[in-house]
Parts: structure tokens; C-alpha cells; sequence
């Protein structure tokens, strides 16, 4: 990991989770290749070098973009890649086989700088235990195919443990980790990256900004970093919390366009910790912020490409997070009409039929079906 990894290494990382879409006709994972190269090519000019993708990111697309707008038109060694394989796309070992084959073919590459096994926890442990994928891994890196490997968790901090315990060879491990989840029960951000501390493995941050709630944070919030800092940007405290970590060697970032792109390298160029006045305030924008959440969903959509009445669930979820933070009494919000116009291209939350499809997916753990009861009341 040290060659990777090293003290002239910059920090920040392009998550290529929610890519730059063109205006779509309710279809997800209409990318804006164009867009997307420009995105590209300037982060490696910041300096800049590591991509992370996924097998399901961009509707099934986002392995294909990275083929198109890094790896065929930049140097091998101007960039890392890191890519995952998921529990729910193989049963088999020659499905597994097939899919890592095909990962290959569209990222345009000969080999992955990083390879995860993706989300790790209690259930998917069980299935890739079963069908032997450390091992399989560890092959892979044997031969070439993967430089190093890892995987993203999502579940207790004892489990963590048990795992890394039971498969030392793991190199480094993918946390959710920001500043409203490191004293959560349930994320357990602080215990799990204690947890890989202890067994030595280095952290890689996603989720920073917790799928954008972060930067859209309440005005008590906003006006404590305003007041301290007026030309540094809401999301920057979250990635600058995450990425002042020591044990923290990259932190993801999705960005979806130039100017958040912009944004995160200008002040992660030359990345500078948090002081201990700076951590103060984080941690009263914390008490502000749990107190406002509705539904801490982190827009990964993973639940979306299952739902049978074409639902884009993360959307719904942020609106209603919105119009929840508004400020009682005020005549006019917009996000009715944000409301009105998912409706006119997507299902509406009270389509759902309740099959629980999002449910077993999602990360977070999240009664989904009883949240979207939540928005269909609040806007329908």
C-alpha cells in the first residue's frame, strides 16, 4: 500500500458513483460522457490520480465511462482504478468469473489497481465466505489482475473485527465515515475506523458528505462555518474532517459537476487538517444537524435499478429532507414543486407496492417503504 499510497499522494479521491447526466426521460445512468472526460482530465491535471467505480454504479454504465473518459485517453500511470465486485450479481464461481471478466473488458484495463468485495456485512460476509472470494482475490492478485485488495463495509465495528481477524491478507478496508456518522450506534463510523486501526489497515473515506446532506446543510449550521471561514464551502469541512483522519489515506468524493469538482480539488491540492477550533465547530454543526434529519439516506441508489414502479427513492428522500428543514411557518418552499416535476418523469412514492426489493439492498439499513409513506403524505 505504500507505493499507492505514499506521503505525496493527494487525498481526494473521484467517486465515479454519481457521474454528470444528460437530460434523461426518467432512464438512470444516461451519463454526459463529455461532460464526464472534461471532469476527468481536469482532476488529473490538479494532480489528482484516483478513481473509484462499481459494478452497479450509473446504471450498470460506470465502469463503461471510466473506460471511455480515463483509461482510453490517459497513460496508465497517470491514474489508480478501484472497482468492486457485489454478493447480489454471482451465484456461482463462473458468474463471479464472468462478471470480473467483464469488468475488464469495459473499464478498458489489464489490471485493477484496487479490487473490493462490496458492502460487507453480516449477510454478504456469509456468501462470499461460502463461494471462497478472499482466496479468489488473492488469486487474482497473484496473478496480476488486482494490485491490491480490500473490500467496503457497512455494519458493526465488532464484526469489522471478527473479519479482518479472520483474513489478515485484506490490505485496506472502504468506510462510511463522516462527521455526522463517527459517534452514530448505527454507522459506527469512530469504531469501525478504530477497528481497522488496531489491525493495522489502512481507511479508504466514502460517503464524506453523506450523499450531499452535508452541503445542504441547516442555515444554524451554514453560518457557524460562514462565520469562520466565509470562502470555504459547506462540503469542504466534511471531506477536510474525514480526510484529517491519520489513518485515512483517501476520501471518495461523487462529484456530479465542475464546479463541485473545482471545489473539492482547490482546497484538497494542498490538503490541510483540521485544528482543534475547527473541531470544535464540527462538532456543534453534529448537535444542530442530528436534530434536523428526517431520512439519513446517502443517495447511493442502490435501490433504485430493483424497483418495479421505477421510483427513484434517493430523490424523494432528499426533498422531503429539504422541506423538513425549512423553517415552520414559512409561506412558500420549493420543494413542492421539485415534488411536482419527479412525478411528471418518475413514480411517485405512493406507487409503491411494497415488495421490499430496496429494502434488502440498502446499506443504511433503512425502513424505506414506511419513509416513502413519510414523503406520500407530506406531498401527495
Amino acid at each position: 500500500m505504500e507505493n499507492t499510497f505514499g506521503e505525496n499522494t493527494k487525498k481526494l479521491g473521484f467517486g465515479m458513483m454519481r457521474l454528470p447526466e444528460l437530460a434523461t426521460s426518467g432512464k438512470f445512468g444516461n451519463i454526459d460522457i463529455e461532460l464526464t472526460k472534461k471532469m476527468v482530465d481536469y482532476f488529473i491535471s490538479e494532480g489528482f490520480t484516483y478513481f473509484d467505480t462499481a459494478w452497479m454504479y450509473c446504471g450498470f454504465k460506470s465502469e463503461d465511462a471510466a473506460g471511455e473518459a480515463l483509461v482510453s485517453r490517459h497513460n496508465r500511470n497517470e491514474f489508480t482504478l478501484a472497482t468492486k465486485l457485489h454478493s447480489g450479481f454471482f451465484n456461482s464461481e463462473e458468474e463471479r468469473e464472468k462478471v470480473f471478466n467483464t469488468q475488464l473488458e469495459k473499464t478498458r484495463v489489464d489490471y485493477f489497481d484496487y479490487y473490493l468485495l462490496h458492502d460487507l456485512g453480516e449477510d454478504h460476509y456469509k456468501k462470499y465466505q461460502k463461494f471462497g472470494c478472499f482466496e479468489w482475490l488473492a488469486d487474482k492478485k497473484k496473478a496480476g489482475y488486482v494490485r491490491h485488495m480490500g473490500f467496503s463495509y457497512h455494519d458493526r465495528a465488532d464484526l469489522l473485527d471478527r473479519i479482518l481477524t479472520e483474513h489478515p491478507e485484506v490490505e485496506f478496508v472502504q468506510l462510511q465515515l463522516n462527521y455526522l456518522d463517527w459517534d452514530s450506534e448505527v454507522i459506527q463510523s469512530r469504531k469501525c475506523y478504530e477497528v481497522c486501526e488496531k489491525h493495522g489497515k489502512p481507511v479508504i473515506v466514502m460517503e464524506p458528505v453523506k450523499g450531499g446532506t452535508l452541503s445542504n446543510v441547516v442555515p444554524e449550521v451554514e453560518k457557524l462555518f460562514k462565520d469562520y471561514a466565509p470562502d470555504m464551502s459547506v462540503a469542504s469541512w466534511a471531506i477536510r474532517f474525514a480526510a484529517s483522519q491519520p489513518n485515512v489515506k483517501m476520501v471518495l468524493s461523487g462529484m456530479g459537476n465542475m464546479d463541485m469538482l473545482t471545489d473539492n480539488t482547490g482546497y484538497m491540492k494542498n490538503f490541510t487538517p483540521l485544528n482543534d477550533e475547527e473541531m470544535e465547530i464540527i462538532k456543534k454543526a453534529t448537535d444542530v444537524i442530528n436534530s434536523s434529519i428526517a431520512i439519513p439516506c446517502t443517495g447511493c441508489a442502490y435501490c433504485v435499478d430493483g424497483c418495479p414502479k421505477n421510483i427513484p427513492i434517493p430523490k424523494y428522500f432528499s426533498v422531503y429532507n429539504a422541506e423538513m428543514q425549512e423553517y415552520e411557518g414559512k409561506p412558500f418552499t420549493p420543494q413542492g414543486e421539485y415534488y411536482a416535476r419527479l412525478t411528471q418523469v418518475y413514480g411517485k412514492p405512493g406507487d409503491c407496492i411494497g415488495c421490499g426489493k430496496c429494502e434488502r439492498i440498502c446499506p443504511q439499513h433503512l425502513p424505506i417503504r414506511n419513509n416513502l409513506k413519510l414523503v406520500a403524505s407530506q406531498f401527495e
